[in-house]
């Protein structure tokens, strides 16, 4: 099943660290968001798989 939490936890925790950048440095919150956002996709793509493996 995905792991819906981790990937809650890791954008929440993006969402905290960018919004000290946004706005003195918007583009390293870009950055901080654009990171976590690859990092949940991962685990989406990572954990959405068991989901089908384990139905069969």
């Amino acid at each position: 099943m995905a792991d819906y939490q981790k990937m809650y936890y890791i954008l929440c925790d993006a969402a905290s660290k960018a919004l000290d950048f946004v706005l003195d440095t918007p583009e390293a919150a870009e950055q901080i968001l654009r990171q976590a956002l690859a990092h949940a996709e991962d685990v989406y793509v990572a954990t959405a798989g068991e989901e089908e493996t384990s139905e069969k």
